[in-house]
C-alpha cells in the first residue's frame, strides 16, 4: 500500500471524512487534505486546526515544556501563531500525515505529530514519517504520551502503508527516549546539528529512534 492510498475499509477507532485526488498534496493545487480522527482508551486525537491554537500558545509558554526544544524558553503568543501555520501546512504535503491535538473527557492534554522528513539526512519522504509528541505539564508520567504515539504508530503502519517512523530529541531528553523505547522505536543513531542559541546537553547531540513496518508487524 502506497502513501497516502486509503485501505479498503478502516478500523472503527478512526473517522476519515474526504476524498482524495493524488498521494502527494502537490499534484493538483485544489488537492483535499485528509487526516483521520483517532481514538485509544483516554484519547481523542481529532486533526489540528486554527480552533486550536488557543492550546497551542498555552503549551508553549510552559518553559519546562520547552526545556529540550528551540532555545530552551517558552514561546511568544506570535511566535506560536507562526508556528501553527506551519503545522497546519504539514497535512498539506502528504495525505493522511500532520498534526493531531489529543483530548481526554472533553480537556485538551497536547499534541501528536506524524509529518514527512523535512531534513535531508532523514531520508526520503515517500513511506516515511516523523513521530512527535508534547503535552501539558500536568498530564506528564501518566502514560499519554506513549499512549497517543502508539496509536499514531499504529495509523501510520495499518491505516497509511508507512515503511518507517522516526523520531528524534536531544541525547539528555531521558523521558522523550523512554516514550519512543515503549512505543517499540529503537535507537539508531546519535548526531549533532547546528544551534543558532546552544542550550545545556546540546552538547551531547540529538538521537533518531526508528521502527520499520516490519518490525512493527513482527513485534
Amino acid at each position: 500500500m502506497t502513501l497516502g492510498r486509503l485501505p479498503a475499509g478502516l478500523p472503527a477507532r478512526t473517522d476519515r471524512q474526504c476524498k482524495i485526488k493524488g498521494t502527494r498534496a502537490d499534484e493538483a493545487e485544489d488537492a483535499p487534505m485528509c487526516q483521520a480522527t483517532l481514538r485509544t482508551g483516554r484519547l481523542r486525537l481529532v486533526p489540528l486546526s486554527e480552533e486550536h491554537l488557543e492550546y497551542e500558545v498555552e503549551l508553549d509558554a510552559d518553559p519546562e515544556v520547552m526545556r529540550y526544544l528551540g532555545d530552551g524558553r517558552a514561546r511568544s503568543r506570535e511566535d506560536v501563531e507562526r508556528r501553527h501555520q506551519h503545522r497546519l501546512a504539514a497535512a498539506k504535503r502528504v495525505v493522511g500525515l500532520g498534526f493531531w491535538v489529543g483530548f481526554v473527557d472533553g480537556q485538551f492534554v497536547g499534541w501528536w505529530i506524524l509529518e514527512p522528513p523535512e531534513r535531508a539526512n532523514q531520508g526520503p519522504i515517500d513511506g516515511q514519517a516523523e513521530l512527535g509528541y508534547r503535552l501539558l505539564r500536568r498530564y506528564w508520567r501518566k502514560g499519554l504520551a506513549s499512549e497517543g504515539a502508539r496509536e499514531l504508530v499504529r495509523h501510520g503502519f495499518e491505516d497509511l502503508g508507512l515503511t518507517r517512523i522516526f523520531a528524534e530529541t536531544m541525547t539528555v531528553n531521558a523521558a522523550s527516549r523512554a516514550t519512543m523505547t515503549a512505543v517499540g522505536l529503537q535507537h539508531v543513531r546519535t548526531f549533532h546539528t547546528h544551534w543558532d542559541e546552544p542550550i545545556s546537553g546540546s552538547e551531547l547531540g540529538e538521537v533518531e529512534y526508528a521502527i520499520s513496518r516490519e518490525q512493527w508487524l513482527a513485534r
